[in-house]
């Protein structure tokens, strides 16, 4: 069964760069756990908004547990920590789109 997931990362203060880069590293990795990233989005990170927005579907449970822990990604994990400074991330249902008329 699938799994559809939105994730939203707070950067650290002028980290920004460095957690596009973070982000641009491992979600090169999704797509070899049998995951898809779906969208990628950006603000401007102000007041208690997210700095990016990502959307994500996994073939699996198993497909998204291997992705978190894949090694790779893992010994990322002192670049991460010090450009990101907060995670969260939501199951969510995909909708389809609103047609174009």
């Amino acid at each position: 069964m699938a799994i559809d997931l939105c994730v939203l990362l707070w950067a650290r203060p002028g980290q920004e760069d460095a957690l596009v880069a973070y982000e641009d590293k491992v979600l090169a990795l999704v797509a070899e756990h049998g995951g898809r990233v779906l969208q990628r989005a950006r603000t401007d990170g102000t007041g208690d908004r997210p700095f990016e927005v990502q959307m994500f579907s996994f073939e699996s449970q198993a497909a998204m547990d291997g992705y978190l822990g894949d090694e790779r990604r893992l010994a990322l994990a002192d670049e991460r920590d010090r450009a990101v400074a907060r995670t969260e991330l939501m199951h969510v249902t995909l909708a389809e789109p609103v047609p174009e008329k």
